[in-house]
């Protein structure tokens, strides 16, 4: 059974072992806890995942964004981001919806099934009509995924697409 949950401590253990296996940036989803140890993990990284979608101790400049971790069963698959609402920046950029399938599962429909999920929790959440998002123009797959999931093409520079969603 596949399924979003929410960053929890219950769930600390694997979901340190998902972020640290995490690339930084791959295709532009970020992680800045790749390689970090357990204990900032432990006492500041998940704290502050579990912070920053609650808006506590945001960064000036920062939004609110909730963590959300794609489960097939009781194995992390995937890593799904919200951002609640938009700066300029980020509307001229990553937009609302982040997310990253591990390598060993990609290919297989986890990130369209996990974005339709995302969505529905996205359209709970964010303020504006349209749910935005970009991709890099390097990854065909994931412009698919976001069409699949009923997004359009809204415009494009030398390096990313930027699609939106209706809400």
């Amino acid at each position: 059974m596949l399924y979003l949950k929410e960053a929890n401590m219950k769930d600390l253990e694997q979901e340190y072992e998902f972020v640290t296996n995490t690339p930084e940036n791959e295709n532009g989803f970020t992680n800045p806890a790749a390689g970090c140890t357990k204990d900032e993990f432990t006492y500041k990284i998940l704290p502050g995942y579990i912070n920053a979608a609650k808006g506590i101790g945001l960064q000036e400049g920062w939004v609110p964004e909730t963590e959300f971790f794609l489960w097939e069963d009781n194995k992390i698959v995937g890593w799904f981001r919200i951002r609640h609402w938009l700066t300029e920046k980020l509307a001229n950029g990553a937009g609302h919806i982040g997310y990253g399938i591990r390598k060993e599962f990609r290919g297989k429909g986890y990130a369209s099934l996990g974005l339709k999920l995302t969505l529905e929790k996205a359209r709970q959440m964010i303020r504006e009509d349209e749910i935005y998002m970009s991709v890099h123009k390097d990854n065909p797959a994931s412009l698919k995924v976001q069409m699949k999931n009923g997004a359009y093409i809204h415009h494009e520079d030398e390096q990313e697409i930027y699609t939106r969603i209706k809400r």
